[in-house]
C-alpha cells in the first residue's frame, strides 16, 4: 500500500516555475536564451514601452520618472490612456521592429500586453542603439536610479540588482495579491496567442556591464512573492554569471 502511494505521489505532477530569458551581449553582438520568443504578459515591463512613446511624440512629462523609478502604476495608467490606450502596443512595436509584442486583448489591461524576452531586449538595444539621446537619457537615466520599493509596497530589489553590480533595471510583477511585508525604505515625495494570465509573473530586465539581459517567469498560483523573487535572482545568477 505504502508503495502504491509512493508510485501514485510521483505521477502527480509538481508545479514548476516557466522560465525563458535572453542576454546579449553588445561587444560580440551575440544572442544567447532559452525559449526567447515565448510569450508573456509584461506585467509592468510594458512601461518602457509607454516612456517611449511618451517621448517621442509628445515629450517629456513629469509622470514618466515615478512610472519608472518606481513603477508607480496610476502614472502608466494616464499615460496609457493619453498615448492611446493599446494602440500605443501597436505603434511602438511596429516602429521598434518587436516580433513578439502585441496589445492587451482587453485595452485597459496594459499589463497584459504580450512580450517574450526576445523583444524586451531589443527595446533596450533599441534605447542604447536607435533612440534620439534625450529619450535614451531619460529612460536610462531613471531606470539607473530605480528605487528598492516600488510605490505599491513591493521589494524591487530581486533579480538584476541583487545578481549583479549597478544595473539599470525595469521589473515586473503581477499576481501576487498585496505584498505580505511591504518594503520599507526612504520616503519619497508624491489573443490570439498563448498568453498565461493566471500564473504570478516576476520579470527582471534591464543592462549591466556591457549586456542587455531579460528574465521573464510565471510561477504556480499560491507561490509567494518572496519564495519567486528568490528563484529570480538565482537564475538571473546563473545566465548573467561572466557577462555582468
Amino acid at each position: 500500500m505504502h508503495l502504491l502511494l509512493t508510485m501514485a505521489l510521483l505521477a502527480t505532477p509538481v508545479p514548476t516555475t516557466t522560465a525563458s530569458y535572453a542576454v546579449y551581449d553588445r561587444i560580440t553582438q551575440t544572442l544567447t536564451g532559452r525559449d526567447v520568443h515565448k510569450p508573456f504578459r509584461s506585467a509592468s515591463l510594458v512601461k518602457i514601452l509607454i516612456a517611449i512613446e511618451q517621448l517621442e511624440t509628445r515629450g517629456d512629462d513629469p509622470r514618466i520618472e515615478p512610472m519608472l523609478r518606481v513603477s508607480d502604476d496610476s502614472a502608466a495608467s494616464e499615460l496609457w490612456v493619453e498615448n492611446g490606450w493599446d494602440q500605443l502596443v501597436v505603434r511602438t512595436a511596429e516602429r521598434l521592429r518587436l516580433r513578439d509584442t502585441r496589445p492587451p486583448e482587453k485595452r485597459g489591461m496594459w499589463g497584459y500586453t504580450a512580450v517574450s524576452a526576445h523583444d524586451v531586449v531589443k527595446i533596450y538595444r533599441y534605447l542604447l542603439e536607435d533612440a534620439h539621446p534625450k529619450v535614451r537619457h531619460t529612460i536610462m537615466g531613471h531606470l539607473h536610479r530605480a528605487e528598492k520599493c516600488a510605490a505599491d509596497g513591493f521589494d524591487q530589489s530581486f533579480g538584476l540588482p541583487s545578481a549583479t553590480w549597478r544595473p539599470a533595471f525595469k521589473q515586473g510583477w503581477s499576481g501576487f495579491g498585496d505584498p505580505a511585508k511591504p518594503c520599507v525604505d526612504r520616503p519619497r515625495p508624491r489573443a490570439q496567442w498563448e498568453l498565461d494570465l493566471k500564473s504570478p509573473a516576476l520579470h527582471t530586465s534591464g543592462t549591466c556591464l556591457f549586456s542587455i539581459v531579460a528574465v521573464l517567469t510565471l510561477h504556480p498560483e499560491g507561490t509567494s512573492y518572496a519564495k519567486a523573487s528568490k528563484r529570480v535572482t538565482r537564475l538571473t545568477e546563473e545566465v548573467t554569471k561572466h557577462r555582468c
